[in-house]
Parts: structure tokens; sequence; C-alpha cells
């Protein structure tokens, strides 16, 4: 081709059909990086050529020349690359969309949060276990430690013996009783304590009550014991002819003798593990004992009048 002054490029320039555009030069392209791009972008743009030299070509150069130029302008403006996905070229040289990363990524992490979350039910699983079988193991052995109750005397204080009215106004005979029981108690155990308490004390005879009393609650110690005294007394209880023989014995108290029945229970409570660890002891106990009249303020043995349950 000929070299063309400037005057005669300027009126080929605006004689040129508007809808042709200029031809540029073309550049062929593989997998272009980012030192290339740069290249083709310069290289592209008019005024990066000095001569404004343009070359005829076919068609499907100037649409690979097109794009070539699209590729470069999106890559000066980085807004217009928001909407690209990524892309990775395979074994075969064809395009593989690489849409799946982020994906991937968010599995893993799904993953990985499941993973923890069974570690954690799995932990907390192991650890009710373990706690389970302590648990058992010390209940097991608490009830070894069973507490030692025994009964050791009573002293009837005073009785009396009279004519009177129950609440209804019957006439009847009433008897008050006044009386004091010994027990001693001890606590074997050697790792917890025992909270104490008892159902009311009751002197009967055969069915008839005739005195109760209520023990006061405690808590004993491991490996300690005490001696507790309760008082067991009646007031005014009516007979209705049930103890005929004080009837003969009104006047003379001194040869009174009438069979009673001293019954209760003992309840034994002991906090292993706090509130969730607990072991408990029931004892039923009944005595057998004479209530005379000659030993009226002296005590009377019930060592071995005395049945446990």
């Amino acid at each position: 081709m000929h070299a063309k002054t400037d005057s005669e490029a300027t009126s080929i320039d605006t004689s040129w059909p508007p809808r042709s555009p200029p031809r540029r030069p073309v550049y062929y392209v593989q997998s272009p990086s980012n030192h290339d791009v740069e290249k083709m972008s310069y290289g592209s743009s008019p005024t990066g050529s000095p001569t404004h030299q343009y070359y005829h070509c076919s068609p499907i150069h100037h649409s690979r020349e097109s794009s070539t130029s699209r590729f470069s302008a999106s890559l000066k403006n980085p807004r217009s690359l928001s909407g690209w996905k990524h892309v990775k070229v395979g074994h075969g040289g064809d395009d593989v969309e690489d849409d799946d990363d982020d994906g991937g990524e968010m599995d893993g992490r799904d993953e990985c949060k499941a993973n923890n979350f069974r570690l954690y039910i799995c932990l907390v699983l192991l650890f009710s276990l373990l706690f389970t079988v302590f648990s058992l193991i010390l209940w097991g052995a608490s009830k070894s430690y069973k507490p030692k109750i025994f009964i050791k005397h009573i002293v009837f204080e005073s009785i009396y013996y009279q004519a009177g009215n129950d609440q209804s106004g019957v006439p009847t005979d009433m008897i008050s009783l006044n009386s004091t029981v010994l027990i001693s108690y001890r606590n074997p155990a050697t790792f917890y304590a025992v909270h104490v308490a008892s159902t009311p004390w009751e002197l009967h005879h055969f069915q008839l009550k005739i005195a109760s009393g209520q023990m006061k609650k405690f808590t004993q110690s491991r490996k300690s014991g005490r001696k507790v005294v309760t008082i067991v007394k009646g007031y005014q209880v009516p007979l209705y002819g049930g103890i005929p023989v004080l009837a003969n014995t009104r006047e003379h108290k001194e040869s009174i003798a009438v069979p009673l029945n001293l019954t209760f229970v003992m309840r034994s409570r002991g906090y292993i593990l706090g509130r969730l660890v607990k072991t408990k002891f029931y004892g039923k106990i009944r005595c057998f004992v004479t209530l005379k009249g000659n030993k009226l303020g002296k005590p009377l043995n019930l060592t071995d009048s005395c049945i446990y349950q």
C-alpha cells in the first residue's frame, strides 16, 4: 500500500461510511493472561497506534476483533466484571464454569457444623452415661450404711386415773400419762449425712391409744451418733372401760400393771449428690413395756424388748 499524507487521511476518514467501523489490527488470543490483556487493550485503541493504518479483513476476523475489544473494555471497567462467571479451562480445551465453588464451600461449612453438632451430642450422651453409672455405684454403696437405732429405756413420770366426761359429755374413766423415751441413733455412713424424722410415737393398750409424742427432726453427720429423748404423753384420754384393771386399783397406784406397746417408724434420708442422688432408710420399731405403779420415775430397760423391722 502507498503511504498517504495527513490531508488525504483526513479526507478518507470523513468520507468513510458511518455504518462501517474503522478497521483495526486483528489479534488472535488464546487464554490471555493479565499482561497480555493489557497489551491487547493498548493495541486495540485508535490512539495507541501512531500511524492509524487500516487493514481490510474478512467478517470473521471483524467478529473476533469486536469480541476482543469488548473484552478489553470490560477489563478496564471493573464494574462490568460483576456479572461475569468464573471460568476454567478443562483438559480438552473446553470452558468449564466454576459456579459450584461457592456452593461447595457452603456445603463444606454445613457439613462441618453437622459434624460439630454430632460430636456435641455424643459428648452429652457419654457424660450422662458416666454420671448415671457413677450415681448408681454411690447409691448401691450407700445401702450398706443403714443407720443403727436402739431403744434404751422409757420412764413413766406420772399417771392419773379419774372419772370424767368426754367431749360429747358421755361419762367415762379418764387417764393422763406422762413419759419419756430415750433412743440411741448412729449414722455409719462415711460420705454423706442423713436427715432423720419419724412418725408419732404412740403408746397403745391393745387397740386403745393412751399417749403419743413427736420426735424433733435432726441431721446426723457421717460416722457420728447421738441420743434422742422424746416425750410421750396423754391428757384425759377417755377409756370407755378399755382398761378394766385400773378400776380395781384406783386408790392403790403402786399395784397398777398395764401392758403397753410403743410403736413408731424412723425415717432416714441421705443426700449423696445433692437431691439428684439420695438414699432412704425406714425402720419400724415396736417395743413391749409394762406400766407399773411402783416403777414411776424409774427407767425401764427396753434393749431386749423391741422389734426392729
